[in-house]
């Protein structure tokens, strides 16, 4: 989440965008009137009573109910955020094993080999990769791979853009279509008090089309080149690097028992959360303790030793910091909103601007609100921290699900991150 810089425009880092909303919020308590939303138990979760809103006072928030907002917003949101550093720790083992890594390379290695699954390779690999940007929200986690299937395009006749299409429209496709990331549908799903699993099989039917959609593209992007390589935009640039590319490390790789057997457990610890999820009504401490488990079978059947599983371990979890900072951070928008008696009458003008459409339209609304606020706050656990306390009670006004207010969430930072993530993932390649 580092300050970027597109076509000379400098864009604020995240936590700043967010402090600056805590600060907003703050004055605005000073200028919104209070409101207040009856709400009720119903099918295990609070939800707000439409017709109920009634104007009250509002209390003033001042400095130092700004300065306290991240550090009350630690503690309110302290489960969620245990939960993402023990999954990102968990995965930072699991890649430390090096299985994922092999099990691609295997993959495109027998392509590379065989004719007949020459035909298939778009498919498969896009598949595998839509999967680990559904399972655990692989992004940028793409780029070495591109350094992979780059040579191994070329080699195949195909260009450089197929090569970095693969891995990066595949992850991508998974991860607007997500099924089960934890770090967004998980955290989503628990804001709104939904079940873990809720909506499982219409985001399966989701990730299907999406992927589908994406394959067919690259597919039918890949047969035109392969027929005529001029028409290629990075011809003349993949004439050059053809003369340096070689495929031999695909061509000789194999994956060894050990990656096999982590490959097996973590398959193994997915059958178990689902199954943990359904039958036994299993949340996010179950689930985090799940992957810590796993990352502990998983980093001793890799060949790791205690020491390698524990720094590995701390190197994932220091990958998900920025993903914290930003929760918490954005709890404490509505730590201040909810203290300075604001935050319904924020939910009563939304409902009432919305409510206007009919409730499919009022669906597509608020995948458009999610969409915009994706390209201030690109970190999908941290836009779900900010925006479902808001989106779950207004679905309820909207008379929508909330399942739908996860989906509209989900899409608007699947498919906006996407387009989002195309500009460094070019630079990261193209050098090369």
């Amino acid at each position: 989440m580092n300050q970027s810089e597109n076509n000379g425009i400098k864009v604020p880092h995240t936590l700043v965008i967010i402090f600056s909303i805590i600060v907003i919020i703050a004055i605005l308590t000073y200028i919104i009137p209070g409101g207040k939303y009856d709400r009720q138990e119903k099918n295990g979760r609070t939800e707000v009573v439409s017709d109920s809103f009634r104007y009250t006072e509002n209390v003033h928030q001042g400095i130092s109910s700004i300065l306290l907002a991240p550090f009350r917003g630690f503690v309110d949101a302290a489960a969620i955020i245990a939960f993402v550093i023990l999954v990102g720790g968990a995965f930072g083992v699991i890649q430390k094993t090096g299985a994922i890594d092999s099990m691609i390379k295997s993959i495109a290695s027998a392509h590379s080999r065989s004719s007949a699954l020459r035909v298939m390779m778009i498919p498969l690999l896009m598949t595998v990769f839509a999967l680990a940007g559904s399972i655990f929200g692989m992004s940028e986690e793409v780029i070495p791979f591109i350094l992979i299937f780059i040579p191994l395009a070329l080699a195949l006749g195909y260009d450089s853009i197929v090569g970095t299409a693969i891995p990066f429209l595949g992850a991508g496709a998974g991860f607007a279509g997500a099924f089960i990331n934890p770090f967004t549908i998980g955290i989503a799903q628990g804001i709104a008090e939904l079940p873990p699993m809720s909506g499982m099989w219409y985001r399966i039917f989701s990730w299907v089309i999406i992927t589908t959609t994406a394959i067919i593209f690259v597919s039918l992007y890949a047969r035109k080149v392969k027929k005529n390589p001029q028409i290629s935009p990075t011809f003349e640039i993949d004439e050059e690097k053809r003369k340096h590319f070689s495929s031999s490390d695909l061509e000789n790789h194999s994956m060894h028992r050990h990656h096999a057997l982590v490959l097996i457990f973590f398959g193994l610890a997915l059958v178990l959360l689902v199954v943990g999820v359904l039958k036994f009504k299993w949340y996010i401490p179950e689930i985090a303790a799940l992957f810590f488990g796993a990352a502990l079978v998983c980093g001793i059947a890799g060949n790791l030793s205690a020491n390698e599983i524990a720094e590995s371990f701390v190197t994932g979890t220091k990958d998900m910091m920025s993903a914290v900072l930003v929760i918490a951070f954005a709890r404490g928008i509505l730590i201040v909103a909810t203290d300075g008696q604001i935050i319904d009458t924020i939910l009563y003008s939304l409902s009432q601007q919305i409510t206007r459409f009919h409730p499919i339209f009022a669906g597509q609304a608020m995948f458009v609100v999610q969409t915009l606020i994706n390209f201030f706050i690109p970190s999908g656990s941290g836009q779900a921290a900010l925006t479902m306390p808001i989106m779950a009670p207004l679905s309820d006004l909207l008379g929508v699900t909330r399942q739908t207010a996860v989906l509209a969430f989900q899409f608007g930072d699947g498919f906006i991150g996407l387009l989002l993530l195309i500009p460094p993932i070019l630079m990261k390649w193209g050098p090369f």
